[in-house]
């Protein structure tokens, strides 16, 4: 059962963080590099999927909700059980709708997601140059039909993700503090 009740760790103020967005949007990279700039773990989602999910996309099927289930109850169960031991993480996790996300948070409410968001074109070109273990380009455009807007109640940041990984860090770094102060 979820514990609404768990909040960011008071010593390092930061509360846990799903670094979002499609395929190819650079969620490992700069959840990473954020992940070192605050000092806390980074845990890549694409580690957490069950073998029958990575068998499914690589072999060009998109994932349904009855898929991404299993896998997401995996991720929120793992926020909120470092989060409970005062560790809160940063998580690369598409996080595409907003049911997803909504289970994703189910174990720690103070989650914030930081949205990867830019132009199809842009993270097509950046696929054309990368090679996933099981996530082939042709599943782009399902990632792009299945991603829900962030809506004005969730806790989320949106970043350019054509900025580079340091302006991003710099950037989602800011508003962090800002939103731990209230300013």
């Amino acid at each position: 059962m979820p514990d609404s009740n768990v909040t960011a760790s008071e010593s390092s103020g930061v509360p846990p963080l799903i670094v979002m967005g499609v395929s190819g949007s650079g969620k490992s990279t700069i959840g990473t590099a954020l992940a070192a700039a605050l000092g806390i773990e980074f845990i890549d989602g694409d580690d957490l999927h069950p073998s029958a999910n990575k068998a499914k996309m690589a072999a060009g099927n998109p994932l349904n909700d009855e898929d991404r289930a299993p896998w997401l109850e995996i991720i929120a169960e793992r926020i909120g059980s470092e989060l409970a031991d005062g560790r809160p993480i940063v998580v690369a996790c598409s996080a595409l709708k907003r049911k997803y996300r909504e289970q994703l948070i189910a174990y720690a409410p103070s989650t914030v997601f930081v949205h990867l968001n830019g132009a199809r074109s842009v993270i097509s070109e950046r696929q054309s140059h990368r090679v996933h273990e099981y996530m082939p380009n042709t599943l782009l455009d399902s990632q792009f039909t299945t991603l829900e807007p962030l809506q004005s109640d969730e806790r989320a940041l949106i970043v350019d993700l054509t900025k580079s990984p340091d302006e991003i860090v710099a950037s989602v770094s800011a508003e962090l503090r800002a939103l731990a102060t209230g300013v």
